[in-house]
């Protein structure tokens, strides 16, 4: 998460909101690349303030402790082998550094640091989102969280959506990337407002850029708010942005094994939309497996099968949305 990958480091920039016409593009950002380096200065204050005394009395089990204490690179660890710290296999080692209470491995930082860091992150971003969410649920905006890998379609899913949308339901767009404002001009070629927030070095949008970004967005009572998070399979699963709902993008010309490989974002997610199947034909894409994979992670999980060429499961797609938008305006407070 954001103690492993670096995100937040660098520029957060949200750009000009906009409807039909071209925008500005962010600068590049710059910033640290070391991975402990990521931590804004409230956050690396805790991990320092974490001291070696207090590990022993976190509320991590210590059995469960995966790494918990790194020597320095030049000191040798006595006795200790690959094997020591590996699964084994059917005869194959496998190092598994996501099997502690943290979930991730950091270099420098114990699982109890990263567990209490992550706490922190979360906590605040959280509480940001409930805030967000509130004010959503007090105009009847009905936001949704798209994501999925890089590639996957969601840009062009978005313009298919918000086209067939045109003239029915008000909408607006909030685009994430960490640079360019091509997806958000692509969206307000439409004539629907998008702003761009390039998150720098950042893998994910949070609920505090959101929440910067919402009194930008004129955006009108009753209306569908469409969030495109950072292509990223991981950092945005565990980021709640005050959204109704997360729908998770998976294209056929991706594995069908992401759902497992990548369990807690279809976890996280409401919807799936197995997009791209215009392609089936023409690829080794096993459908059904891909469904089957993502069920056994969230047995809950609505899938759709989409394609923005031939508008297969468009009109599925946009029963689901009319119908959440309908609840929350009918459970919104009257004006």
């Amino acid at each position: 998460m954001c103690t492993v990958c670096g995100c937040g480091t660098g520029e957060t920039r949200i750009g000009a909101l906009g409807g039909g016409r071209r925008g500005g593009h962010g600068r590049p950002a710059h910033g640290p690349t070391r991975a402990w380096r990521a931590l804004d200065t409230a956050t690396a204050a805790t991990a320092t303030d974490v001291k070696r005394s207090d590990l022993h009395h976190a509320d991590v089990p210590h059995a469960d402790l995966h790494h918990t204490d790194e020597p320095p690179a030049d000191t040798p660890q006595a006795g200790k082998t690959v094997a020591d710290d590996a699964h084994i296999h059917h005869g194959h080692h496998h190092l598994h550094f996501g099997a502690g209470p943290a979930h991730a491995h950091a270099p420098g930082l114990s699982q109890a640091q990263m567990v209490k860091i992550e706490r922190d992150i979360l906590g605040k971003n959280d509480a940001r989102a409930d805030q967000n969410r509130a004010w959503l649920r007090a105009h009847g905006i009905f936001a949704l969280n798209l994501v999925s890998s890089p590639g996957s379609g969601k840009t062009s899913l978005l313009v298919s959506t918000l086209e067939a949308l045109a003239g029915r339901i008000p909408a607006a767009v909030i685009e994430g990337d960490q640079q360019t404002e091509f997806d958000a001009e692509r969206i307000r070629a439409t004539g629907v407002p998008a702003l761009q927030i390039n998150t720098g070095k950042g893998c994910h949008l949070d609920a505090d850029m959101v929440a910067r970004a919402l009194p930008r967005m004129g955006l009108t009572n009753g209306s569908l708010l469409l969030i495109e998070n950072v292509g990223n399979l991981v950092c945005p699963a565990a980021f709640d942005l005050g959204e109704a709902h997360k729908v998770a993008i998976l294209s056929v010309t991706e594995g069908e094994d992401k759902p497992l490989k990548y369990p807690d974002m279809f976890a996280a997610a409401s919807v799936m939309l197995l997009n791209k199947v215009d392609l089936l034909p023409y690829l080794r894409f096993d459908a059904q497996r891909a469904i089957e994979y993502a069920l056994r992670v969230n047995p809950a999980l609505r899938v759709i099968r989409s394609s923005a060429t031939t508008g297969e499961g468009l009109d599925e797609w946009l029963a689901w949305i009319e119908a959440g938008l309908g609840a929350a305006r009918a459970t919104a407070p009257q004006a």
